[in-house]
């Protein structure tokens, strides 16, 4: 057998490494958060579960803390069609589907079980069309994150003690709308710069969920935790839908099988969590008000639902529906 004349092996094995390189698919994972909260530990759970059964194929990095930009600007990364994923949730994704917004809104689930069931609705089904027209696959919807509560410099009980408060709350109209529902005043900072909005004043109070407050050390900066649980939150991890649908089918279907997986992941990890987080709250110092006059908070966000003139009417009613 003649042996290749040295030029072309050159070439041959350049080819075979182009080759093999184009094989490999690599992905951003953005998100907001610290390392430490269960939303990036169920992303870091993903990106080794798809590695392992595309041998090591689908390559996935996470990047917390606003690494790549801020959760508006990554959405907007991926609706550009850039090879990005995001921790995200519904009220983001308004922006480009304005029903889906409802699932943000304030007291409308409250357990991980009940938002379950309207991920398996008709309803959500045409959201996630809808979701994919405007260029978003959802590779995970299903992630607890959370209730989320008030951390301020004084106790919350009604209403009436958020007078005028001023909040800081992301740049959504959903949070807007129910913190201006509540009495409050909703200021729209970024979560990487909260901490030092809370230090220096710009607001005097923050909402998220627990694992959000502890892990951004918030704790440092205020001595009261409210349990106004006003909104059940989820998660959803959208990457761009024309990248997705040129990816080979079985990197599809490994995708979409570990974002559910890591949505449940997710669950266990933030539920398995709280009373740990309530724990280090108390240790740390910080009152843990738990006499929150709920009924008075969801009479007092009601109206929020009739804010949106997007969206389809009887929207709220709907999504209800689907819990029967």
């Amino acid at each position: 057998m003649k042996r290749l004349p040295a030029a072309l092996a050159l070439v041959l094995s350049g080819l075979l490494a182009v080759n093999a390189a184009a094989q490999e698919i690599k992905i951003r994972f953005a998100h907001s958060l610290s390392a430490s909260e269960p939303a990036h530990q169920a992303a870091e759970f993903f990106a080794r579960n798809v590695a392992a059964r595309t041998h090591g194929k689908v390559q996935i990095t996470v990047y917390p803390a606003e690494q790549l930009g801020s959760g508006k600007d990554v959405n907007e990364m991926i609706r550009q069609g850039a090879n990005v994923m995001n921790i995200t949730d519904a009220g983001y994704l308004s922006d480009f589907v304005p029903d889906v917004g409802v699932l943000n809104g304030p007291y409308l689930v409250q357990k991980p079980d009940d938002y379950e069931k309207i991920l398996a609705s008709p309803w959500f089904k045409g959201i996630e069309k809808k979701l994919d027209a405007a260029g978003f696959k959802l590779i995970m919807a299903n992630g607890y994150f959370g209730q989320r509560h008030l951390l301020a410099n004084k106790p919350v009980r009604e209403p009436a003690d958020m007078a005028g408060m001023t909040v800081r709350v992301p740049p959504n109209t959903m949070w807007i709308e129910t913190f201006k529902a509540m009495g409050a005043r909703p200021t729209t900072v970024n979560w990487s710069e909260v901490y030092n909005a809370l230090q220096q004043n710009v607001v005097q109070a923050a909402e998220a969920p627990l694992g959000s407050l502890w892990g951004s050390k918030l704790q440092e900066t205020r001595k009261y935790i409210s349990l106004t649980g006003h909104f059940t939150a989820f998660v959803m991890w959208p990457i761009n839908a024309g990248f997705f649908n040129k990816l080979p089918k079985d990197v599809q279907q490994i995708l979409v099988e570990e974002g559910d997986r890591a949505g449940k992941e997710m669950t266990r990890l933030t539920l398995a969590s709280q009373q740990d987080y309530l724990a280090k709250f108390k240790a740390a110092g910080v009152t843990v008000v738990d006499d929150v006059d709920i009924p008075a908070f969801q009479k007092a966000t009601a109206s929020v639902y009739k804010a949106f003139p997007k969206w389809t009417p009887g929207l709220r009613e709907t999504v209800l529906s689907t819990l029967h």
